[in-house]
């Protein structure tokens, strides 16, 4: 048996673990918020583990142990340290992120502006997710080519039907779960690969002297430990260029959301980052190990031995080990590119489904139909990233450029609509185009004009052009949105609510319905009611079912009118009564999984869930009313056991 078929055997056996998950948590998916945030029931373990693999991509990997090669730890700037640093800044926006009543991020930005945002937005963030994805399929093709000579279609295959599986059967939940089995594969192959590679270099069993391991260490040029040695400012430049794409990447912050309370959502994104930690200090023995091995490489200098660093490992894997650990090899690796892959995908998918198909082209969708439109979304996402997989060549680039379109299109408006109550629909709008077109067009002369094995043309001009002039993209973006969002009319309330508490305090309606604990109409409804308490929770729901199909537009428009306390921030998909300046407290109504259904939920804070289910009993009875008002008769449900 030769060690492609070893290598099919294993990645077939991993394959179906992987698939069995996902077919799993499809029996668990009964709407919408199951599938993109495994209803917020994950853990602080399970969201560390998930956040550093899907920061992990397998061609990262192997640039980021080409650059230490090459460039020592002055090159964290570039990769490695806005990897750890955007999860630990995640980790302090989480009391913010936690509570707002949203999936995904253009959703969220509908909210606090309006409805013009969430289309462009929506689009915006499902391209830099296919760039992200195109990263892995790369990686991943590297890999194959070196260890088995094959083309790249097959790397492209493997993980767009891989991922394709086990996503679209089990959604986040399966995304998650085998994030903690990918990347236990990644950091025990990153780990044994360190020390193989300093055993290498120091027994003599290859082409160098034999050493001890402190003298290989201690033979290490001081300059190459000195993080700083690329100078203060591009320090600087790195920094702004790529971590403001990284803390407002769409994927950590529906962790954040799916995190079953704020206790786990911080403590997983630090957990992450120092997971993220414990791979790239890996991935820094691996270099020196390597540097040892093969000389020639480091003697070859940055940009032009990055042709033979980035495969450098690969390399040394081939020349070295017999095809069982090889294969083992492209196991590890293989994982880290799904790991990866699968997160880009349910991130942009989400935005293909709930932010365009869901809000503008069919708001009455039911929740079955829903989970069909999602799993399209999902091949979507993966089949237009094997599509640019051919015609982009540049692993490290093809993250950098999803990162600065990112960081230019809708870092400002994000993060100021959750801090500065100034910013407007206009602002944020002109912001977000500004910024996104004018990076795009200095991302696309740039490349027209770069040679081939040249630096970058920008960066030729000026340092501050360095990253595709993405700091120029910032600044069009920054002064864009600060500037027309003072000279044009503060948002409303209604927009402003479920940001800032006071303005929320200022719009609820306040419930001064009495509710009788005895009433026996009361108490019978409590026993229908579907409670779990998960972290810092309740989450509450009730399923209604009509005789007859029901007209949902028309019974949104009509609740709003009838009972002013109902709202629809975000469209007639999502309608929250709104009592609290809590908004995910409040009670809400959204399409059930089929046409005939409405289902009611709340997920009120564990100190007043009995306060919360009265409230509960008078949106029912709310609801109820204006069905009866149209005429509709409702089938009544049988109380839970």
């Amino acid at each position: 048996m030769d060690g492609y078929q070893i290598f099919l055997i294993l990645l077939a056996i991993y394959l179906l673990g992987l698939a069995s998950i996902g077919w799993y948590f499809t029996k668990k998916q009964k709407s919408v918020t199951d599938f993109w945030l495994a209803g917020r029931e994950i853990g602080p373990k399970a969201i560390g583990f998930s956040a550093a693999a899907s920061w992990l991509t397998a061609g990262g990997i192997l640039a980021v142990i080409g650059f230490y090669m090459l460039l020592g730890m002055g090159s964290i700037w570039g990769f490695v340290a806005p990897n750890i640093l955007a999860l630990l800044i995640i980790a302090l926006l989480v009391g913010r992120i936690k509570n707002l009543p949203s999936i995904t991020q253009p959703e969220l930005l509908e909210q606090r502006y309006s409805s013009a945002m969430r289309a462009p937005l929506g689009i915006i963030i499902a391209i830099v997710m296919i760039l992200f994805a195109v990263a892995d399929i790369k990686g991943l093709a590297l890999v194959l080519e070196v260890f088995y000579g094959l083309n790249p279609l097959y790397a492209a295959l493997i993980v767009a039907l891989a991922v394709s599986v086990y996503v679209t059967l089990g959604g986040l939940s399966a995304v998650v779960w085998t994030d903690v089995i990918q990347f236990t594969f990644l950091a025990i192959f990153t780990i044994a690969m360190a020390a193989l590679a300093v055993g290498a270099a120091t027994s003599g069993a290859v082409d160098v002297p034999a050493i001890t391991v402190s003298e290989l260490f201690g033979n290490v040029d001081s300059s190459w430990w000195n993080p700083i040695s690329i100078g203060i400012p591009m320090v600087l430049i790195f920094i702004i260029a790529i971590i403001p794409g990284w803390m407002t990447e769409q994927d950590p912050w529906q962790r954040v959301w799916a995190a079953r309370d704020k206790r786990s959502a911080q403590f997983g994104m630090v957990l992450g980052s120092m997971l993220i930690l414990v791979v790239f200090a890996a991935c820094a023995v691996i270099a020196i190990g390597l540097n040892a091995i093969y000389p020639e490489i480091a003697q070859m200098g940055f940009p032009m031995g990055m042709a033979e660093a980035e495969p450098a490992l690969l390399r040394f894997i081939v020349e070295n080990f017999s095809p069982f650990v090889i294969a083992l090899s492209a196991i590890g690796l293989a994982a880290a590119a799904m790991s990866c892959a699968d997160t880009f995908a349910t991130s942009g998918a989400s935005c293909l489904s709930r932010d365009i198909y869901q809000r503008f082209i069919k708001p009455d969708a039911t929740m079955k139909q829903m989970l069909v439109v999602n799993r399209v979304s999902v091949l979507i996402i993966i089949f237009s990233a094997t599509v640019a997989s051919f015609f982009i060549h540049s692993i490290i680039d093809a993250i950098h450029i999803a990162t600065f379109i990112a960081s230019a299109s809708y870092f400002f408006p994000l993060m100021g609509g959750l801090y500065w109550k100034r910013a407007t629909k206009e602002g944020a709008f002109a912001g977000m185009i500004i910024g996104a077109v004018s990076q795009i067009a200095l991302i696309v002369y740039d490349l027209a004009n770069t040679q081939p094995m040249s630096p970058p043309y920008l960066e030729s001009l000026s340092p501050i052009l360095m990253n595709h002039g993405v700091v120029v993209g910032l600044s069009l973006s920054a002064v864009t949105f600060f500037g027309v969002s003072l000279l044009t009319k503060p948002s409303s309330e209604v927009n402003l609510a479920p940001f800032f508490k006071e303005e929320a305090e200022k719009l609820a309606q306040k419930d001064e319905k009495q509710v009788d604990e005895s009433d026996p109409e009361y108490t019978g409804f409590l026993g229908k009611i579907d409670e779990k308490v998960t972290g810092e929770r309740s989450h509450m729901h009730l399923h209604l079912r009509a005789f007859e199909k029901l007209d949902w537009i028309e019974i949104v428009a009509k609740l709003k009118t009838t009972y002013p306390a109902w709202v629809s921030p975000t469209g007639p998909d999502s309608v929250y009564r709104l009592t609290h300046a809590d908004m995910l407290s409040c009670v809400s109504i959204s399409r059930g999984s089929n046409a005939d259904e409405i289902w009611m939920a709340a997920e009120p804070r564990v100190e007043s869930i009995e306060a919360m289910k009265k409230e509960f009993f008078t949106a029912h009875a709310e609801v109820v009313s204006v069905l009866e008002q149209m005429s509709i008769l409702l089938v009544i449900p049988e109380p839970k056991s």
